[in-house]
C-alpha cells in the first residue's frame, strides 16, 4: 500500500526518475533524461541520458549511458558517451569507457579505464601518420607513452 503522506525522496535536479533508498530492483532499466538511484539495483542500465548513483546507491550492473555520476557503490562496467564522474564517496569495481573521466580524491576504483573518443583517436593517428615526414635516423630511441590497459 502506498503511503501518500510520506515523501519518496527528492527528485533529481530538473526532474527525472528517482529510486529511493528503500527500493530494490532487478532487471533491465531503460530511461530518458536523468535517473537517480539511492537504493539497490541489479541488472542492466541503458540510456542516452544520465544515471546518478547517490551516496546510498548500491548498483550491480552493466551500464551504457550518455553520462554517469557515482557517489555510492557500483560493481560492473560503465560505458558513457560523454563523461563519468566519480565523487569522493564512490566505490567503483569495474571498467570505465568514456570521453571524459573525473575522479575526486577519496574514490575507491578497481578496474581499467579508457578515456577519450576511440574513433577520434584512430582518425587523429591516421592523419598524423599521413603528415609525418620520413623519420631521420636518430641516436635516441623513440618513447611511446600509453595510459590504461590494452
Amino acid at each position: 500500500m502506498l503511503n501518500r503522506d510520506r515523501p519518496v525522496g527528492p527528485p533529481p535536479e530538473g526532474g527525472g526518475t528517482f529510486l529511493g533508498s528503500d527500493v530494490e530492483f532487478k532487471g533491465c532499466l531503460k530511461f530518458g533524461g536523468e535517473l537517480r538511484i539511492n537504493g539497490k539495483f541489479e541488472g542492466e542500465i541503458a540510456s542516452s541520458g544520465t544515471v546518478h548513483v547517490g551516496p546510498e546507491g548500491d548498483v550491480k550492473a552493466e551500464i551504457a549511458v550518455g553520462g554517469a555520476v557515482v557517489e555510492g557503490k557500483v560493481n560492473g562496467n560503465i560505458r558513457a558517451g560523454d563523461r563519468v564522474e566519480l565523487r569522493s564517496t564512490a566505490q567503483m569495481v569495474g571498467d570505465i569507457t568514456a570521453s571524459k573521466l573525473i575522479v575526486e580524491e577519496g574514490v575507491v576504483f578497481v578496474g581499467r579505464c579508457e578515456v577519450g573518443s576511440e574513433q577520434a583517436s584512430r582518425a587523429e593517428a591516421v592523419e598524423t601518420e599521413k603528415e609525418k615526414p620520413e623519420p631521420a635516423e636518430s641516436p635516441e630511441p623513440a618513447v611511446e607513452l600509453s595510459f590504461g590497459a590494452s
